[in-house]
């Protein structure tokens, strides 16, 4: 995005405030905020990563007093040291105005009954569908996630009319509700889809099952968390609320950023965040920039729909692997459904690539064909040909909060 003299003494500002903490105080030692005149110059500090932040475990990214801090919020830290984020009451209520402005961007009003399934916790999902729909004076039902049966029971119950889901819980409920026949007792109307890239075929069935309009909704835990962005009616990429960021898109390889349109790293810049801020940093996640102006008349720029993680690649008999592209592959064959899990192994010398695919598809032969004609696309597609094994609806496993779709066995 475009870097203006306004701009940059934001960034400024955000670095000097940044170096009071113990870890920006290392990582920019010896650089002078001051002297940082213009985009080349802010281009040449170093990323930061998220080893980086597990390195600052517990508060080495706190850059405020402790008696300013009112809440904690953590990564998973299921892949390694969690990282702690600590929140200032600002950070707190401008992360609720992003998300309120969230909801008002998709069309939610203080008429709506905003019915919340992501998870409570140290997570920083649950609250902030929660506060922002608050503060938009949304009658707000915080179930968290779980208990379908009273998800759905509350749904009907409470004629709720806004789902806010992972893609995956969202597509659970939207079977189960076509399993119980209980569509004409459902009131949603939209839904807010968060926390993981998700693929067009799984759109249009979220879609179609539930009667609902998605609008993906973009954030990330070390950055306030979701509701830093949302797509729009017109259903053309993320608009990013950059009154409170400033984003790159940067080459993954080389770290120079990426040529206008060109697909790459989203690095993001806190303009605004006083319990940690953090200056460009990698959030590993795959889109480009789209320019002009949207249809919609929101003065915001934004991102395309994510494709991916730059570390989510798997590399198989040397073809690179991203589950948007299997996706894509997938989403162009008829009878195919958008679930799908691949297994990677290494068996006698060699890798092999299992990818099992649910389908309606019910007799023997049309599996059979099914199966080849998959293989057949994933080896022109992908380059490598699967061993591809045709399954029932509702076979695969179904999650309440992200799935993984591709697991290597290999180490």
């Amino acid at each position: 995005m475009d870097m203006n003299e306004k701009m940059l003494g934001r960034i400024k500002k955000s670095i000097t405030h940044a170096m009071k903490g113990v870890f920006y105080g290392e990582h920019f030692k010896g650089i002078d905020p001051a002297g940082i005149k213009d985009r080349a110059d802010f281009e040449k500090l170093p990323f930061t990563e998220k080893a980086d932040l597990r390195d600052a475990y517990p508060l080495g990214l706190l850059a405020v007093d402790e008696e300013k801090v009112v809440r904690i919020h953590s990564s998973s830290g299921t892949t390694g040291q969690a990282v702690i984020i600590p929140y200032t009451q600002k950070d707190v209520d401008d992360w609720a105005l992003m998300f309120s402005r969230c909801y008002k961007t998709a069309g939610v009003t203080a008429l709506d009954r905003v019915h919340i399934t992501p998870g409570y916790g140290l997570w920083t999902a649950g609250i902030g569908f929660q506060l922002g729909a608050e503060l938009l004076g949304a009658m707000t039902i915080p179930m968290g996630p779980g208990n379908t049966d009273k998800q759905l029971k509350m749904m009907e119950d409470l004629k709720s009319t806004v789902l806010c889901a992972t893609s995956s819980y969202a597509l659970l409920l939207a079977e189960e509700i076509e399993r119980r026949g209980i569509r004409n007792k459902i009131h949603l109307k939209k839904s807010l889809i968060g926390s993981e890239r998700w693929g067009e075929k799984m759109r249009q069935r979220i879609a179609a099952e539930l009667g609902v309009e998605l609008y993906d909704i973009y954030g990330l835990t070390e950055i306030y968390g979701p509701g830093i962005g949302i797509s729009c009616r017109c259903n053309s990429g993320m608009h990013m609320w950059t009154d409170y960021l400033y984003y790159e898109i940067i080459n993954p390889k080389t770290g120079e950023q990426a040529a206008a349109g060109e697909t790459g790293e989203l690095v993001i810049t806190t303009l605004e965040k006083e319990g940690a801020p953090l200056i460009r940093y990698r959030t590993h996640d795959l889109t480009r920039e789209l320019p002009g102006p949207c249809e919609c008349g929101l003065d915001f720029p934004r991102i395309d729909t994510l494709i991916g993680r730059s570390d989510d690649m798997v590399k198989v008999k040397g073809a690179m692997i991203y589950p948007s592209r299997v996706d894509e592959v997938l989403s162009g064959i008829a009878g195919v459904s958008s679930e799908y899990q691949i297994q990677i192994d290494h068996l006698n010398g060699r890798d092999i690539l299992n990818l099992l695919f649910e389908t309606g598809v019910a007799d023997p032969a049309g599996m059979k064909a099914l199966e080849k004609t998959v293989e057949a696309a994933f080896k022109e597609k992908i380059g490598i040909t699967p061993e591809a094994k045709a399954v029932g609806m509702m076979e695969l496993p179904r999650s309440e909060k992200k799935s993984t779709r591709i697991f290597d066995n290999r180490y």
